[in-house]
Formats: C-alpha cells, structure tokens, sequence
C-alpha cells in the first residue's frame, strides 16, 4: 500500500488526529485549504447544535516545512471544542444501546463495560480527520489537473433533475445550496422533508454523487482483485458512518437494461478513439477510461433520533426506550464532502502508484500519461505465401 492514514481521537475527546504517509515531497500544501474542506464538512441543512460549537481547523504537528511537504510522515491535530464542556458534564454510564449504532456490537466484540466507549470511537466525528486527509490527496490531483466534488441527489423521497455534461460545471450551484443540491427546487422540497423531521423527532437520508474529472486513462488494474479501481474507490466510500450503499455510474439502473443500451460505444474521432455516453462511470476493468469518474452512495437516516426507538437496557435485561443523544438530523450534504475526501485519497494513491517517484518533481517529470495507444495493423500475408 503506498499512501495510508490513520485518525485517531474520540468524538468528545481533546481532539482527533491523523498521521498521513506515502505523499511526495515538495507538495505546495496551504493550510487554508485544508481548513476550507472541514468548513464545508461541518454545513449543510439539517446539522445538530455540536457544529455552532466546533470550529475545524488543523494544527500541523509534522511533515511540513514553511507549507510544503517533506516526504516523512504529515500529522495534524483537530481540536475538539466540545470537550471542555463535556468535562463539566457527568456522563452516565450508557447501557440501553441505540437501533442503528455501533453500541451493541462495539461494547460486545471489545468487552465494553460501558457502550459509550463504542460511541465515541465509531462517531462520525471521525470523519473531520478523514476530510482532513483528503484535502491533502486533493492537494496532489491539483497539481496534475484532476478536480474532485460532489452534490446531493435525494434527500428522502425528493429526488432531483440533474442535467446531464460536465459535473463540474454543477459545482457554484452546488457550493451555493445549502443541502449541496443544484436544483433549486429540489432544494426547497428537501428542506421540508428536514423540517418535517425536526418536528417529528426523526431523521432523513439520501444519495450523493461523487464525481472526479481530469482523471488520465489507465489508473487502477485488473490484474488483482484489490487492485480494481472500482473495489478501492466501493469500499472507501463504504466506510465512511451511515452509508449503506455504493455504485460506479448508474450501475443499478443498468442491470434493467440490455446490454446494447448499456455499454459506452467507442467512436473513431480526430484525435483518436473516444465515447459519446459514461454509464461505466469512467471505469471499466477496474481501469479509469479517462471519463469522468461517478460514484454514487446511499445514506441511511442517522440512528440517533429525538422521538424514541425501542431497546434493551442490557444492565436489567428490560426492553426501554433509547435516551436521546445530540445528534444532526440530516448530514446527507457533510456526507458528500466526506465522500470527496475518500475518492481523492484512492486517486492520489493510484495517480502516485501510475507516476511513480519520492518528491512531486519526479511525478511531474512523468506527466502527462499518454492517451490510448496506436496499434499497427497486423501484416497480410499475400495468398500462398510460405510460413517459415
């Protein structure tokens, strides 16, 4: 594995952190970018009161010189605002697992006494350290054109027309909304599905897209099953809290479909071979075809909910209702800025796997990577020619 992150921290400790390795020396790396994606991560209608506390930003603690990298380990430190008022708070001890959470199986599998132990590990908090990473990767694929973004599809039951091209050019329209949605009508539906579940004591989820463009054909391989592109970029997307389901393209309205319909043609042009449609979702093989990269995911509704769930308190073994613990009651939009993050860090590794090189001057020196390549056509033998 040439790139790697690790965070750390609990979601009401002092503060997270992550340790980020494999990134090239000499990468110009400005600390208000990086703190420009943690903003965009704590917005979004819908979000609990904990994001009018906190505010991210990173501490450099190592593997950067005057803003730019050194080759060694980069490691930053996000405070946790919130931490010195849960110090003044006495924290019961937390039994009654809640539907949805990691509380139950986190305190079983480690031998929790006590299941707030699993909540604050497994708390989406994390992902402000995933965000983190991820802008430095962000960081990398700008320096070889490569731009990375996201928007919201649905929010409940609304579901929004997005037009079809380029889906960077969505990007002011998306940046501009508050639940990260360029429809504009959509918008205004979704906001009365949060709303509504404000009033009702619920919560609401979605689908995002994510989506990269400037990616060079030939990233990934085929060769190995942890080497497909589509794998890395599933699972990475996968992992991140709440998200339930992952496809490239529009891959499951494809499978309605026959195979005529479905597969991206390819066209002689100019300028060499190319293709009129991307419902590969620019991979195919396990390989970027050099078309913009789609990837789309479904959140399930946060677990944490104001109107009450029933569970069983395992100290008496009695069914109860689930205690409200502070929550967001809709974080579709933050979860598509965290998908931003997951998809630049599976690129920049697989960009820096492609290039190869310890320092950003190697990589450039190895750039760009060449187009689809011309193929002779095989000689013909003239009719009753001998073969030796």
């Amino acid at each position: 594995m040439l790139h790697r992150f690790l965070t750390g921290g609990e979601s009401h400790g002092p503060a997270l952190t992550v340790i980020i390795e494999g990134m090239p020396a000499g990468l110009p790396l400005p600390e208000e970018a990086i703190n420009a994606d943690l903003v965009r991560r704590q917005g979004g209608y819908g979000r609990g009161g904990r994001m009018r506390i906190e505010k991210d930003a990173v501490e450099v603690l190592g593997g950067v010189h005057e803003g730019v990298t050194t080759g060694g380990p980069i490691v930053f430190r996000i405070e946790n605002r919130d931490y010195a008022n849960q110090q003044k708070r006495a924290q019961p001890r937390l039994t009654a697992p809640r539907p949805g959470h990691a509380d139950l199986v986190g305190a079983t599998k480690y031998r929790l006494p006590d299941m707030r132990l699993a909540l604050e590990r497994s708390s989406a908090r994390e992902t402000a350290a995933r965000v983190a990473a991820g802008a430095v990767a962000r960081a990398l694929l700008g320096q070889f054109g490569i731009q990375v973004g996201s928007y919201v599809n649905s929010v409940g039951s609304v579901t929004a027309t997005i037009p079809e091209g380029d889906p960077a050019s969505l990007r002011e329209a998306t940046e501009a909304s508050d639940l990260r949605c360029p429809d504009p009508v959509a918008t205004e539906a979704m906001r009365g599905l949060v709303d509504n579940a404000r009033r009702t004591g619920d919560t609401i989820g979605g689908v995002f897209t994510i989506w990269a463009t400037g990616v060079p054909v030939g990233l990934g391989s085929y060769v190995h099953y942890d080497r497909k592109l589509d794998g890395r970029l599933a699972g990475a997307v996968m992992s991140i809290q709440a998200i339930k389901g992952v496809e490239i393209g529009p891959a499951f309205e494809n499978s309605t479909h026959g195979g005529r319909e479905v597969h991206d043609q390819i066209y002689a042009g100019p300028d060499g071979p190319y293709r009129r449609t991307n419902r590969s979702g620019g991979l195919e093989g396990g390989v970027t075809t050099g078309l913009p990269l789609i990837v789309r995911a479904a959140m399930k509704p946060i677990s944490t909910t104001i109107k009450p769930l029933t569970t069983v308190d395992m100290a008496t073994g009695e069914e109860t209702p689930t205690t409200y613990q502070r929550s967001d009651f809709c974080a579709v939009p933050a979860a598509g800025v965290v998908g931003e993050a997951m998809m630049a860090w599976v690129l920049a590794e697989a960009l820096h796997e492609k290039l190869g090189g310890d320092s950003l001057a190697e990589m450039l020196e190895r750039w760009p990577l060449p187009a689809y390549p011309h193929f002779d056509p095989e000689p013909v033998e003239a009719e009753g020619a001998e073969t030796g």
